[in-house]
Parts: structure tokens; sequence; C-alpha cells
């Protein structure tokens, strides 16, 4: 509810800025555009970092083209039974495994409501869909000393009550395993840079990963083959004139006739 309430506020400050009046934007547009921007995200269910390559179609729509990687967290991981001691050493009682997703794909954008002046927003909504690859990885925890001083690293099991913290990060990395799926993002952008060459932009929206099995993030918990999340953005690149020697390409002049 923290995040949904955060996207919806961020929201309505932006439609209040579009809507009020603003300075006069007399700076010279870039019509012809291409972006090439980058973003990190919240997700309802984890957090994410991406890539994205917009390519003008024409003057309201652009094809997409996505990259993006992904940390997904269990729902109920939260909510697990964690004592003061165990909280303190970073780990969450009963997790199996870390789960990351690499998502590929293509979409489309296309926008509504075109910047006024320099105080302004544009917004789009867009899509993007195509494969993805999670990538499991066991978590292992050291137990506490053993009658010789030893603290074995194991998995996790139900019985075992004297966990003392999570090992490092590389043990169980021989282990990793991948699952293919496919996902289906959708969202809206709200574009508020001051310069035409910078693009800074909120976006809110939903995504869903489907892998070919149930993912075992949790031990106590029922675990998903499919995973529904909201999310929040911060995107930021570049936007590039498509035009060469004040010429426009050849898709633009196929566009006008």
């Amino acid at each position: 509810m923290k995040t949904i309430s955060a996207i919806l506020f961020l929201i309505l400050l932006n439609l209040e800025s579009a809507f009020s009046q603003g300075e006069i934007d007399t700076q010279s547009k870039i019509l012809y555009r291409n972006e090439r921007t980058y973003a990190v995200t919240l997700n309802s269910n984890g957090y994410s970092a991406d890539f994205r390559y917009a390519k003008r179609l024409n003057a309201f729509k652009k094809s997409l083209y996505a990259l993006e990687f992904s940390y997904i967290k269990h729902e109920k991981e939260a909510k697990a039974p964690i004592s003061s001691q165990q909280l303190g050493n970073g780990f969450v009682f009963g997790k199996l495994n870390s789960f990351w997703a690499l998502r590929a794909g293509v979409g489309l954008q296309k926008e509504l409501f075109q910047k006024q002046d320099k105080g302004g927003i544009s917004i789009r909504y867009f899509y993007h869909f195509g494969p993805v690859i999670g990538f499991l990885k066991p978590i292992y925890y050291e137990l506490g000393p053993d009658s010789t001083g030893h603290s074995p690293i194991v998995k996790f099991e139900p019985h075992l009550s004297n966990i003392q913290s999570k090992a490092p990060f590389y043990d169980g990395l021989s282990e990793l395993s991948i699952v293919p799926g496919a996902y289906g993002k959708f969202g809206f952008t709200f574009e508020f840079s001051k310069k035409d060459e910078v693009f800074s932009a909120i976006e809110t929206g939903i995504a869903i990963d489907a892998f070919i099995k149930v993912i075992p993030i949790m031990a106590n918990n029922e675990n998903h083959w499919l995973f529904f999340s909201f999310y929040l953005s911060y995107r930021f690149g570049k936007v590039m004139d498509v035009r060469f020697n004040n010429k426009v390409t050849k898709l633009d002049e196929m566009l006008s006739n």
C-alpha cells in the first residue's frame, strides 16, 4: 500500500504542474526524436534497473527496445517469522533461493499529451513484452558453533533453530540454475524535462512475469510461477535528433508521403 500511495501522489503532483501556467518554451525543438534512457525502479515485489531505446515511427509513436534486470522477492518475505537477533544479522528466516530476472523485449510508445511550456509535462503510455530468463541461487546459512567450535554452512531446513547469519553471497553460485519464461509490461510515462535534449520522467504501471515452473523462493509459504507487480520508476537519459545535415531520414520521407 505504501508503494501504491507514493505512485498516486507523484501522478497527482505531476498532473497539477502539467495543467498549470508555466514559462513559455523558446528553445529550439528536437522534432525527429529518438530516446536512449535508463531507469531505476521500485517494484511491489523487488527492484530493478533497465535500458530502453525508443525509435521514432511518427510524431506521436515510437517503437521500444528494452533490456531489464530485476530482483524478485516473495510477497511473504517481510512477514516471515524473524527474531530480533536474526533480523540484526540481515536474513529472512525460511528463504531457500535468491531470484533474479533478465527481460528483453520490444513494444510501442504513444504520446497522449504534449508539453506546452517548460513547467509542463508530456504524458505517454507504453507497453513491451518478450522472453525472460530467471536465475535461482541457493541461499546458505551459517549455524552456531558445534561441540568442536566449527560453524557449519548449510541450506535452510525447517528444523534448524541455531542459524546465526546468512553465508557469503558466493556460497551457492556454483549451483545457479536458469528458468525461462515470458513477461509483459504496461505503463504511463510523465516526462518533465526542461531541456529538450534531456530526458527525465516518472513512470508507473504493472508488470507480469510467467515462468515454466514454480519458483522455490520460500520454504514455509506457497511459491508461484506467475508474478504480478506494480512499479514506480525514475527514468533519465538523452533525446537524439535523427535528422542529418538538416534532412529528414528515409523513414520520415516515407511517412510524409
